[in-house]
């Protein structure tokens, strides 16, 4: 009787054991394909390796960037302060998933970084979104100067590769002192930015899943380098526009008890 209870507990226990084992992996290889497709500021300009990581991304968590991106796009100057913190979790994941790599703790410690580093931004708002902008130039930047340099340079020359670092520095600069300067300004071009980028991460990753376009689209972007900053620059330009029209960048108006003024995305 005790051996016929042992035969049937071992199969339950088997179970139990395996369950926490495939939900620990699908949490490592999704916090993977974000580190990847994150750890480059000029992603962009390398379509073989992007598209490579964007495969690899979870389908559930493509259907989250799309819709995360299409909100920034129409309302981020309300929503900011989630957005940036947002941006300090995928901060967390790609940084902590490198460092936990050297120690063989990558889920651990990408997540405990990014719980971190969410919390600390919190009360120390504003200087989060000059960081978290300051970050949304330096990937526009390296991969704008990326394009730039690669379709300005001779025949003779192409084996050579530009250097990111440089349009990095310059759109880091450039977006974390609007940041402290015109912050309403900072905050919609930043918004627009990261929107825009994770709704092109989305859609193409959702499109990537299909067998009839995958081939397709896979050959025209590996192809043409151009055309992935280009899906990125159009919406982020659009959704500029919309945030201007609904109220992004309009002058801080003053209160009427206090008399103090206040920016829009502040009041809402």
């Amino acid at each position: 009787m005790m051996t016929l209870l042992a035969q049937a507990e071992a199969p339950i226990q088997a179970a139990t054991t395996a369950a926490p084992t495939q939900t620990q992996d699908r949490l490592t290889t999704a916090t993977e394909s974000v580190a990847r497709l994150f750890g480059s500021f000029d992603a962009l300009a390398k379509p073989e390796t992007l598209l490579k990581n964007i495969q690899e991304l979870p389908i559930v968590l493509a259907g989250v960037f799309l819709a995360a991106g299409l909100v920034c796009l129409l309302s981020g100057f309300r929503l900011y302060k989630g957005v940036v913190i947002v941006v300090a979790l995928i901060t967390g994941l790609v940084v902590g998933f490198q460092l936990g790599h050297q120690v063989g703790a990558e889920l651990i410690v990408s997540t405990c970084l990014a719980i971190l580093l969410a919390v600390i931004a919190w009360p120390l708002m504003k200087y989060a979104v000059a960081i978290a902008g300051g970050m949304a130039g330096a990937f526009f930047g390296a991969n704008t100067w990326v394009g730039l340099m690669s379709a300005l340079e001779q025949p003779q020359a192409a084996a050579s590769t530009p250097e990111p670092w440089v349009g990095a520095l310059i759109g880091l600069l450039t977006f974390g002192l609007l940041s402290f300067i015109v912050f309403e300004l900072a905050v919609v071009l930043f918004t627009s930015v990261s929107g825009s980028v994770l709704a092109v991460l989305g859609s193409v990753a959702l499109l990537l899943q299909l067998d009839g376009v995958r081939d397709n689209l896979t050959r025209h972007l590996t192809e043409k380098p151009f055309i992935l900053p280009l899906l990125v620059v159009v919406p982020a330009v659009v959704g500029l526009v919309i945030q201007q029209q609904r109220g992004g960048l309009r002058p801080p108006q003053k209160t009427e008890k206090s008399g103090k003024k206040v920016y829009l995305s502040e009041a809402a």
